[in-house]
């Protein structure tokens, strides 16, 4: 094991508060030295990564397309019998809004009204008209926290986009954490809500360095639960934490790739020295 190696893989985030510090160093050695992977790596792993996140965050949504067939249908372009055409334009919708959100990423654009509005548009696309705010109430299956009604989720969502701005100097990672925990709340749109934070989440993390993220749908009870403690008491803490955790997760994956093709190239050139 390489000495960054073993600097950086064994550190995790836990106990009572996340350690950023850490984090973000390993982000910044993460940028620095991904060109070491071949570009066949990277593109495998962030296809990987793309098929991975769509059937999370639309599972989390009750969509019952499986792992296996979110790849048929996105990277084998075939088509999945048995399911209804609303899950299917789930899956290429929240595909095409990834895709999105790379592209502005890339155009260096700061997440605003305009950019959310656009990423629901095409969430919605041949489900629903998309990016438009809601005129009537909405309620959460089991959460304690209800949205606000219409007038007041004008006011609020209003104040949501000031905020985006103001706190533009917070750390990202809690900037991030806190844009999906707040979006949701208001719940703006009348469908939708949920997959549109996930990717303004990750719109904030990849716009700071940072991965984008999988929420699995196995940790939806954890998820829902720090979301709701937000919504009810504005603990952003909790899910700050949750969020940082899958993020470590992730930069350790890479980290580890960039050691192992280091360490291959040292032995490689040891053995031609010999």
């Amino acid at each position: 094991m390489s000495k960054l190696l073993a600097e950086f893989i064994p550190i995790r985030i836990g106990g009572g508060s996340v350690n950023y510090t850490v984090l973000n160093e390993k982000k910044e050695y993460y940028n620095q030295n991904r060109y070491l992977l071949s570009d066949d790596v990277l593109k495998n792993y962030e296809t990987a990564f793309e098929i991975e996140y769509t059937h999370n965050s639309t599972a989390i949504e009750r969509n019952t397309l499986t792992l296996m067939e979110t790849k048929l249908l996105l990277e084998d372009k075939l088509s999945v019998g048995g399911k209804n055409l609303r899950e299917i334009y789930e899956i290429v919708n929240h595909n095409k809004a990834f895709a999105y959100v790379q592209k502005c990423i890339n155009e260096n654009k700061s997440l605003d009204e305009n950019i959310i509005k656009d990423i629901h548009a095409l969430l919605m696309e041949n489900i629903m008209v998309g990016g438009v705010y809601r005129n009537v109430d909405v309620y959460i299956s089991g959460a304690q926290h209800s949205p606000p009604p219409p007038q007041e989720m004008y006011i609020q969502i209003k104040n949501f986009y000031m905020d985006l701005i103001s706190k533009n100097n917070a750390n990202p990672v809690e900037l991030a954490a806190w844009t999906h925990a707040e979006f949701v709340k208001i719940h703006p749109f009348t469908d939708g809500n949920g997959r549109t934070s996930r990717l303004v989440m990750n719109y904030q993390l990849m716009a700071n360095g940072y991965l984008p993220i999988s929420i699995t749908k196995e940790s939806r009870l954890e998820y829902f639960e720090a979301l709701e403690s937000y919504a009810l008491h504005g603990d952003i803490d909790t899910f700050g934490k949750f969020i940082a955790n899958i993020e470590n997760t992730r930069l350790d994956i890479y980290i580890k790739a960039i050691e192992n093709c280091i360490s291959n190239k040292q032995d490689g050139e040891f053995e031609m020295k010999m």
